[in-house]
């Protein structure tokens, strides 16, 4: 059971993660490569993509 509910969390993520690519400003290329990596290893992409990912223009740290 516990095993469900860490695959579902890590699905949502992924989907958000996903979300987030396809509506940022970047090139359809980088889009690509970013949506692969986060299909292709779940866990590691999100991760990957959380801490390097494309960023909004209008966060101040």
């Amino acid at each position: 059971m516990e095993y469900g509910i860490v695959g579902l969390l890590i699905l949502i993520l992924d989907v958000y993660a996903i979300i987030q690519v396809l509506g940022s400003g970047s090139s359809t290329g980088a889009k690509l490569l970013w949506v692969l990596g986060i299909l292709i290893f779940p866990v590691v992409g999100f991760i990957v993509w959380l801490l390097a990912g494309p960023k909004s223009a209008g966060k101040l740290a």
